[in-house]
């Protein structure tokens, strides 16, 4: 009965809080060229789109659509010191190149997303075992973040921690408005993904280089999306967690209502943009770390990544799926998620703590 009632309460409250984040006003609509077109133009621009994007070398994570991430140098400001070590927020170029030339100039003109950026949580006597937490759409703020995920736990069970930003948001995007990915135009939702996968392994490179025994990954919602992806590209990872992930970013789009037209060319749409963002998506290519270093997380009243995402990604991983009480913000069984994630981190032996 209290499961019930906490899973009507979570879902309720998702409904309410998806229509706010996603609600895009008259004005925006207008000044939006994707959104301006018809079902006929919009097909017909996927359809191009995807000629740039969906090719058969693009599906070799070592390929080139995916750069290779280099040695980075941060610059490191320190935060405040906590018991038993330090917190530092460090930033760093991001030598991304958009493979879309055609928007290139437009992507690369936003100055403060050219700047990777990590708030980190150093333990003082040697590197440690590694979590890099990965946040949600509109998310990133080192404020909310601290809030959102259980840093003091993992740092007390021996891990350092860090919390980067996504690309256009927080530190990294503009300060009015929606981020420009994910966004409207599926080729910036593209590079997006892209930049990210770089800045994050980038990252992932830098801990191991400084000495981190392993590195691994935990997602919320876009975060579990982009955690789920980069385990199928980057074979460093000590183990991947997503929770309450977006599995299809073609799935979402069809359920907030963002096709046009009859009903057949609505499901044109769906294939056009499922076809567009095959190349960044976690479905289109196998884990490059064993299964058993994944796990899934789901929430079970979800109405913002429904439950049915995190079911698709464990099924294609071949991952187990742990299904908590509550919805995609109220997580009120996020207790029980987090005690699952430790008992994998646990028996992959990253605890060091008490």
């Amino acid at each position: 009965m209290l499961r019930r009632l906490l899973n009507q309460a979570g879902g309720r409250f998702d409904q309410l809080a998806g229509a706010a984040i996603f609600y895009r006003s008259p004005g925006s609509l207008a000044r939006s060229r994707t959104e301006g077109l018809g079902p006929k133009g919009r097909i017909a621009a996927l359809d191009q789109i995807a000629r740039v994007y969906d090719r058969p070398e693009h599906d070799d994570p070592d390929g080139a659509f995916f750069a290779q991430p280099g040695p980075m140098d941060p610059s490191v400001a320190p935060v405040r010191s906590i018991p038993g070590g330090s917190v530092a927020d460090w930033r760093w170029p991001s030598p991304f190149v958009p493979h879309d030339q055609d928007i290139a100039g437009r992507y690369l003109d936003q100055i403060e997303n050219r700047t990777a950026a990590a708030r980190v949580f150093l333990h003082g006597d040697r590197p440690r075992p590694t979590a890099i937490l990965l946040h949600g759409y509109r998310a990133g703020q080192w404020s909310f973040e601290e809030r959102a995920w259980p840093i003091e736990w993992l740092f007390d069970k021996g891990m350092d921690v860090a919390l980067p930003v996504f690309p256009f948001h927080a530190v990294r995007g503009r300060k009015r408005g929606a981020p420009l990915a994910p966004g409207s135009d599926p080729r910036m939702t593209n590079e997006g993904f892209r930049q990210a996968v770089l800045d994050t392994r980038t990252l992932v490179h830098h801990l191991l280089a400084r000495g981190a025994p392993s590195v691994g990954l935990m997602g919320m919602s876009l975060g579990g999306y982009t955690a789920a992806l980069i385990a199928t590209i980057e074979a460093r990872l000590h183990f991947a967690v997503p929770m309450i992930p977006l599995a299809s970013l073609a799935e979402s789009a069809r359920n907030t209502g963002r096709f046009v037209g009859s009903p057949e060319e609505q499901r044109l749409q769906y294939e056009g943009l499922d076809a567009v963002h095959r190349v960044v998506s976690p479905l289109a290519r196998p884990p490059r770390i064993d299964r058993d270093r994944l796990l899934v997380l789901g929430a079970e009243a979800d109405r913002i990544t429904p439950l049915a995402h995190a079911q698709k990604l464990a099924d294609h991983f071949g991952a187990p799926l742990e299904v908590f009480a509550g919805g995609h913000i109220l997580q009120f069984g996020r207790a029980d998620a987090f005690r699952a994630a430790g008992k994998l981190l646990g028996r992959l032996g990253v605890f060091e703590g008490r």
